[in-house]
């Protein structure tokens, strides 16, 4: 498993980043049953950061907390049997590894939304962490149906693992 981690941004908020970053990353892993050793990549920005790339990629002018590129399209979500088949180019060549995709979260609003809900920067940034993993699955939340199974998903990995509110 290869968890590339880029800090763009002088904001650590006093975190082990790093280390909760890849905890929840390979959690998501197991709770999915992902069969592949896989490659993710993490940029930790700013708001302005986010800004930007949230104008570029989805033409909205303001900050977010956390974007997600996917690499692959599932038939449904976290449905690894036609992934070799279908999408060979996203097997690194020179690992092996399934590259699942790209997560940038934004530490500033890591740190707002920690102080709006009450709970702990290791939970948000946990949390945004997990979040991010399942759009990789191909997970959504755009309907009603999508957003509960999303948010009981999240739940249960961050709960492995003892990120709780």
């Amino acid at each position: 498993m290869t968890i590339n981690i880029d800090c763009e941004t002088e904001k650590k908020l006093n975190l082990a980043w790093e280390e909760i970053i890849r905890d929840v990353v390979l959690a998501a892993m197991d709770y999915e049953k992902c069969p592949y050793e896989a490659e993710v990549n993490v940029v930790l920005t700013d708001n302005p950061g986010i800004r930007q790339v949230n104008l570029e990629y989805r033409d909205v002018d303001s900050p977010t907390d956390v974007l997600s590129f996917p690499m692959i399209e599932y038939d449904r979500p976290a449905d690894f049997d036609r992934v070799e088949e279908d999408f060979a180019g996203c097997f690194n060549p020179e690992s092996g590894e399934l590259m699942l995709g790209d997560i940038m979260i934004s530490m500033d609003k890591v740190e707002e939304q920690a102080d709006k809900y009450g709970h702990s920067r290791e939970r948000e940034l946990a949390f945004l962490t997990a979040h991010s993993m399942l759009h990789l699955f191909g997970y959504d939340h755009m309907e009603d149906g999508e957003r509960l199974v999303m948010e009981e998903k999240q739940r249960e990995i961050l709960e492995s693992r003892g990120y709780v509110r």
